[in-house]
């Protein structure tokens, strides 16, 4: 566990916790680590869990499917971010999404329950992570809102260009890289691959946009 505190303390779930803090708090939370490759299961939808995770390296992706197997990813998860803690402290009986590795991943898991609940040992830093545990669950809520705006657009032109643009503001530069190959970005705005290839080529003639792979670039 030590070779990742540097990591930890890089994390928004405890700032305001010293390093020195760091190993014993991990002990009270019930830490433990988990290394998965691209594309293996990290939490299956349908599942029950308490746990919270937190990408450490890697990334994840949360992902939905229809009952005919229609695939929309929700969300996309970097290094020393949150997953599952909606869902861990919502007491929910049955996961509404699978947890997919888009990288190879190290992943570090804490119990929700210790998480909430102070320890014999009156640990100090359970009130900060507390406070900043509903911090990050407000900034989360505010991304899947943001999603849901950008797909309840009504056709695949509108949903790209809301989402490129919302991109572009949050990387407060008309060029940014994002986290999604063609098939993942269709995914992600619930269309058809073929469809929003078909708009890309379209906006890059009309002089909208340029791109590459994952990089675009707004005009």
């Amino acid at each position: 566990m030590e070779k990742i505190l540097p990591i930890l303390q890089t994390c928004p779930l405890f700032d305001g916790i010293r390093q020195e803090d760091l190993s014993g708090m991990l002990g009270c939370l019930g830490a433990r680590t988990v290394e998965k490759k691209k594309g293996q299961i990290i939490f299956r939808e349908g599942d029950t869990t308490n746990f919270v995770g937190i990408v450490l390296t890697g990334a994840v992706q949360l992902v939905r499917e229809d009952y005919y197997g229609n695939r929309s990813i929700v969300a996309h998860i970097g290094p020393r971010q949150l997953f599952g803690e909606a869902y861990a402290f919502a007491g929910t009986q049955a996961l509404p999404v699978s947890v997919v590795a888009d990288e190879d991943s190290h992943i570090l898991l804490l119990d929700s329950h210790r998480i909430t609940a102070s320890c014999s040992n009156a640990c100090a830093f359970h009130s900060q992570v507390i406070f900043n545990l509903l911090h990050l669950v407000a900034e989360n809520n505010l991304v899947l809102h943001q999603k849901i705006q950008i797909t309840s657009k009504r056709t695949t032109r509108e949903k790209l260009m809301a989402y490129l643009l919302a991109q572009a503001k949050q990387h407060n530069n008309s060029s940014f890289t994002i986290p999604y190959d063609r098939q993942a970005l269709a995914d992600f705005l619930e269309v058809d691959r073929s469809g929003l290839s078909a708009e890309i080529s379209k906006l890059r003639s009309e002089g909208v946009l340029q791109c590459e792979r994952s990089n675009f670039r707004l005009l």
